[in-house]
């Protein structure tokens, strides 16, 4: 240091010297090998996420005081972390980005404190936080101090939580606590090839298991997306994963307390949709791609879909109506016919809790056939994974609204937002079928003496499936005890739900007083 004269020319020389070295960071190697595997510095991720010119840097000549192991000898700035705000589309978002050149981005004490400083920044602003992740964990020479900074993160998610955004963006590898934090958040980004996520790595596997694996196939991305559902979006490069968190930052409320910003819409709100009445097949056993029909309700037929990749056979995704966020729970019954099971209720439960935590109205569209048998499934605990979704949807109280489609059977039909859990409009297709179970199956139970007594059991038991379905799933059978709103023509489907979630937009959000309720787990 030292570079300045004592008057305030030379002192904001020298000022200007320091921060040139900060933003620098350390040269070399480090930096043309990231270019190799075609990773960015930390900064030009921060230029990607943030309006250009808008970054607010917070700590940047904050230096360790750690000794021993070499540390008094290599205090360089930041400390291996960048921590500031700026604006995303000229809404304020506070980031920290790891700096893998120094230490390998490992936490210590001083990079921990600046982490803390900004979570408390962005949680007293109201305003959205985004994590670019990509350190080693903690920082071992400090001991048990680094680890009394990854405390103080966690505890500060979890005070976040339902209040601000919290979007981690896993960008390398990531080990120990600096995947337990992701964790916590709203939104995990993985990009494939270069992030991964484990509390251990294949070292420690391997010592204590005797199993090889690689980085990529104990948390890659791959695995985080499709296997684990840790990851809810994943990328084939940074650029495009940057990107995409903005787009997602587009979707969401700065805090609980604000809607989620409304664009002005160009597609017409009474648009029909005519292929609508091709597309879904009047016959159930019939599968067909519920995205398409997403797609086709909603504006332009944009949709981000969250964990596309996991729990394929439920559908959750953000998506605007007539220019307003809405999120959308939807069976998917071109995957296991759109049953629900374990990873389904878990994915559907945590989606609905975010969307209620962020004033984000839900439109449920149903056709599922119950829940999945087997022998797996209830040993996996399917009674209390599905009680997840029972339990986020029953304390929701933003505005629901429920569209019955083809099939709704059994308890998957009252899980899924039925007007009895408290669905504040529900509709259905002409096309719905709403019962226990399934005509076959239901006949099978009632008339099972009738059927094995008859001298052409095959005869009686088709007989005895047609008067079921006459007299207890006909279309308007709901409708007609009141479990039904109304059945609508499928063409209008993008009018009803934009009408019903204008009338319901000034819904009251009342919940008995309670410290916090105690949902199954």
């Amino acid at each position: 240091m030292g570079v300045g004269g004592g008057d305030a020319r030379g002192r904001v020389a020298e000022l200007g010297e320091i921060r040139a070295r900060a933003v620098a960071g350390p040269g070399g190697g480090g930096r043309r090998g990231r270019c190799v595997r075609g990773e960015l510095t930390v900064r030009e991720r921060i230029g990607l996420l943030l309006d250009e010119g808008s970054f607010r840097e917070v700590g940047q000549l904050r230096r360790h005081r750690a000794s021993g192991f070499g540390l008094e000898g290599n205090r360089p700035y930041t400390d291996g972390v960048v921590t500031g705000w700026g604006l995303v589309e000229g809404r304020t978002v506070f980031v920290y980005a790891h700096d893998f050149r120094i230490f390998g981005g490992a936490l210590g004490e001083a990079h921990a404190a600046k982490i803390h400083k900004v979570m408390d920044m962005a949680l007293a602003a109201g305003a959205p936080l985004v994590s670019l992740n990509d350190g080693a964990g903690a920082r071992i020479q400090e001991g048990v101090g680094a680890l009394a900074g990854y405390g103080g993160i966690f505890r500060r998610n979890a005070a976040a939580s339902g209040v601000i955004p919290q979007i981690s963006v896993m960008l390398g590898p990531c080990a120990g606590g600096a995947a337990y934090s992701p964790a916590l958040t709203d939104f995990v980004f993985m990009v494939r090839g270069t992030s991964q996520m484990f509390i251990t790595g294949p070292d420690v596997v391997r010592a204590v298991t005797g199993e090889e694996i690689s980085l990529d196939g104990l948390g890659g991305a791959g695995v985080h997306s499709e296997t684990s559902g840790v990851a809810h979006f994943v990328y084939d490069d940074e650029r495009t994963c940057l990107a995409e968190v903005r787009y997602l930052l587009s979707m969401l409320p700065s805090n609980n307390r604000v809607g989620a910003p409304v664009v002005r819409c160009g597609d017409p709100v009474d648009r029909r949709s005519d292929v609508l009445l091709d597309l879904v097949p009047a016959d159930g056993s019939r599968p067909y791609d519920m995205r398409r029909v997403i797609e086709e309700i909603v504006d332009d037929g944009e949709v981000l879909e969250v964990h596309e990749c996991w729990a394929r056979n439920v559908v959750c995704a953000l998506v605007r109506l007539d220019g307003s966020v809405v999120g959308v729970v939807a069976s998917q019954p071109q995957v296991l016919a759109g049953v629900l099971d374990i990873a389904a209720s878990q994915k559907a439960a945590r989606f609905v809790q975010m969307c209620d935590a962020f004033n984000i109205p839900l439109v449920t569209l149903l056709d599922v056939p119950g829940f999945l048998p087997g022998v797996g499934q209830e040993h996996g605990g399917i009674i209390r994974h599905g009680a997840k979704l029972l339990y986020a949807y029953c304390n929701a109280t933003v505005p629901r609204v429920s569209l019955v489609l083809r099939k709704a059977y059994g308890g998957a039909y009252i899980v899924m937002d039925s007007q009895s859990i408290g669905a504040d409009v529900t509709y259905a297709w002409p096309t719905n079928e709403i019962a226990v179970m399934g005509a076959e199956g239901a006949a099978g139970v009632i008339f099972r003496k009738q059927i094995a007594a008859a001298r052409d059991p095959e005869a009686v038991r088709a007989a005895m499936v047609k008067e079921y379905r006459a007299e207890l799933m006909h279309p308007y059978y709901a409708a007609e005890r009141g479990l039904v709103d109304d059945v609508i023509d499928p063409a209008a489907t993008r009018e009803v739900l934009i009408g019903a979630l204008a009338m319901l937009r000034s819904k009251p959000a009342d919940l008995p007083s309670r410290k916090h309720g105690n949902p199954p787990q």
